[in-house]
């Protein structure tokens, strides 16, 4: 019998992640790792928790995210809005909970491209008059 899953894509920055949502206890693996190991710095962890928390669903679903890209930062956010996007899935009802709280609104700031005859996007070379 096949086990009933949800799936969500989230992006940040270059980060994408990938979350499958699975009817479970509440464990959460990011890259088959615990969101402390992996990410190094609580404040991340707490953060991708935050959708599950305020829709009260932490207990009722296993977490499954694999993300690849961009910085852990970026990373977290993708697998902040995967996860939101899954719960969606599962129950379109939370849908005002988690749109009021902003998981739902893909991030789109992005690294502006590096434009010829600049040493950045923006930043020129030293004007010199003579």
């Amino acid at each position: 019998m096949a086990q009933v899953q949800f799936y969500g894509t989230g992006r940040r920055k270059t980060a994408v992640a990938r979350v499958r949502l699975i009817p479970g206890q509440g464990r959460i693996l990011i890259n088959d790792k615990p969101p402390a190991e992996y990410f190094g710095q609580q404040i991340l962890a707490d953060m991708i928790r935050k959708p599950l928390e305020i829709t009260n669903t932490l207990d009722r679903f296993d977490v499954l995210a694999k993300v690849e890209g961009g910085g852990i930062t970026g990373q977290a956010g993708a697998v902040r809005l995967g996860i939101a996007r899954a719960l969606l899935q599962a129950d379109e009802s939370l849908r005002p909970i988690l749109r009021q709280a902003g998981f739902l609104t893909r991030d789109p700031r992005m690294k502006e491209r590096r434009k010829y005859g600049l040493k950045k996007a923006r930043k020129a070379p030293q004007f010199s008059k003579r």
